[in-house]
C-alpha cells in the first residue's frame, strides 16, 4: 500500500494547531492552572491531558496506528506505523508563562518518517519528511554554518538534583562552556532541536525522552545536522537511552572532545 506522507503531515498540522489553540487558551490564564504534580519537577496540566485527548482523537481518527504518548498507555495498532506525541514539551515552561511545543511524529517500523514541532506562542511550524528537507512555515531550513568556537550557540538543559537522569550535568556544563559564545536553555528538548535546524542553537545536548525528540531529530537531520549520542554513536543507543548530541558539524566535533573527558571511558550499552 502506498502512503501519502505528504497528506498525512498536513493533517498532522491542522491536528497541531488545533491542540496550540486549546493550549494557548490555559496559557493564558497560567497563573490559575490546576496543575497536579507527577514526580519532583516534572509536573502535569489540565492543558497537557486535554492536548493529548485531541491529538489522540484527531489522529487515531484517521489513521489507527499505534500511538505513544507522554499522558495516557498507549494505543495499539496493526500496522508498522506508529505515533509518537508530546502534547506539550516544556510543560515547566508553559506553567510559567514561557514558550513551549506540541510535537507529533510518525514512525514506519524503525524510522522516523515525519514530524513537526509546533511553538503556539511563536506560530511556529516546523515540519519534515524524511528525505525531503526540514521547513519553518513553509521555509527550507539549513543548521547554522557556524565554525568559530567564540560564536558558538549550544543549548542544554540542566535538571534538579532529585531527578534520576545522567550523573554529573553541571560537570559536562563546565567543560563546555568557558570558550564557546553562549549557552542556552531553551526549556523544550523539542524546541530546542528545532532552534539547531533552523541555526538558532549550533548544537544541543540534553538527556531527554525520545517521544520529546523524534520529530526534533528528524528535523535536524533534514537541515544537514549531525545526531549522536555523548559518544558519537548512532540511532540504535540514542533512540533507548534518549542520551544526544544534535549540532552542525563543526559544534558536534566540539562537544565529542570536551565532553569525553567528564564522561565514563566505559559508555554504558
Amino acid at each position: 500500500m502506498t502512503v501519502n506522507y505528504t497528506s498525512i503531515l498536513n493533517d498532522m498540522v491542522a491536528t497541531a494547531r488545533e491542540a496550540g489553540a486549546l493550549t494557548l487558551e490555559h496559557f493564558r490564564r497560567f497563573r490559575d492552572l490546576d496543575i497536579g504534580i507527577k514526580g519532583p519537577g516534572d509536573f502535569v496540566s489540565d492543558a497537557d491531558r486535554e492536548s493529548e485527548q485531541l491529538i489522540r482523537s484527531q489522529l487515531l481518527g484517521r489513521y489507527p496506528w499505534g500511538l505513544t504518548g507522554e499522558e495516557f498507555a498507549p494505543a495499539q495498532g496493526a500496522d508498522d506505523h506508529h505515533w509518537l506525541v508530546d502534547p506539550i514539551d516544556g510543560t515547566t515552561n508553559f506553567l510559567n508563562g514561557q514558550h513551549y511545543t506540541i510535537t507529533i511524529a510518525l514512525r514506519r517500523g524503525s524510522e522516523t518518517i515525519c514530524g513537526l514541532v509546533y511553538n503556539p506562542v511563536a506560530d511556529e511550524m516546523f515540519t519534515a519528511i524524511k528525505g525531503e528537507g526540514a521547513y519553518l512555515n513553509g521555509e527550507r531550513l539549513q543548521v547554522s554554518g557556524q565554525t568559530d568556537i567564540a560564536t558558538m550557540c549550544i543549548g542544554t538543559g540542566l535538571p534538579t538534583p532529585n531527578l534520576s537522569l545522567y550523573p554529573s550535568a553541571y560537570a559536562r556544563l563546565d567543560a563546555i562552556r568557558a570558550p564557546i559564545g553562549a549557552v542556552r536553555i531553551v526549556g523544550s528538548a523539542a524546541n530546542s532541536c528545532a532552534y539547531v535546524a533552523c541555526g538558532r542553537l549550533t548544537g544541543y545536548y540534553e538527556e531527554t525522552g525520545f517521544v520529546d525528540t523524534a520529530a526534533g531529530i528528524l528535523l535536524v537531520e533534514e537541515a544537514g545536522g549531525i545526531v549522536t549520542d555523548w559518544w558519537g554513536r548512532g540511532p540504535e543507543v540514542f533512540e533507548r537511552t534518549g542520551v544526544l548530541i544534535v549540532a552542525n558539524a563543526a559544534t558536534h566535533l566540539y562537544l565529542m572532545e570536551h565532553l569525553r573527558d567528564v564522561l565514563p571511558k566505559n559508555p554504558p550499552a
